[in-house]
């Protein structure tokens, strides 16, 4: 069995959100995010599911074409090979418990190290 806290793995990183990793097997990731203001996953469509639990804080969900607003206490499922990204608002803290069924590849995260790199939420678009 894996336990943890969000309050215990909270942990911030100016320079880009943080993943805090609580669990890895062959067939799912789960994650603790913890974004600072205006920090982002930049959107990549990799070929698993993706479940998004927000703890706390607001934010933004790119599902496809569409964004859409989140807030505490919200559930977005985010089938595989769509592209999708999540962003904080610009004026909160954004916590969020991600499930990722299968992890991604490494090549597959080649657009979030691109996007971080650029500082673009949508690397593709830059």
């Amino acid at each position: 069995m894996t336990e943890t806290n969000f309050d215990t793995e909270r942990a911030y990183d100016d320079r880009k959100f943080n993943a805090v990793e609580v669990f890895k097997s062959d067939r799912m990731k789960v994650v603790c995010g913890y974004f600072e203001p205006g920090q982002f996953i930049p959107v990549h469509a990799p070929s698993s599911d993706v479940a998004i639990h927000v703890h706390s804080g607001t934010g933004r969900v790119r599902d496809g074409d569409d964004e859409h607003a989140i807030e505490p206490g919200d559930v977005v499922v985010v089938e595989a090979d769509t592209d999708r990204g999540i962003k904080a608002d610009k004026d909160s803290r954004l916590e969020a418990f991600l499930v990722t069924a299968p992890p991604p590849t490494d090549a597959e995260h080649d657009p979030v190290r691109e996007g971080i790199k650029q500082g673009e939420f949508d690397p593709r678009s830059a």
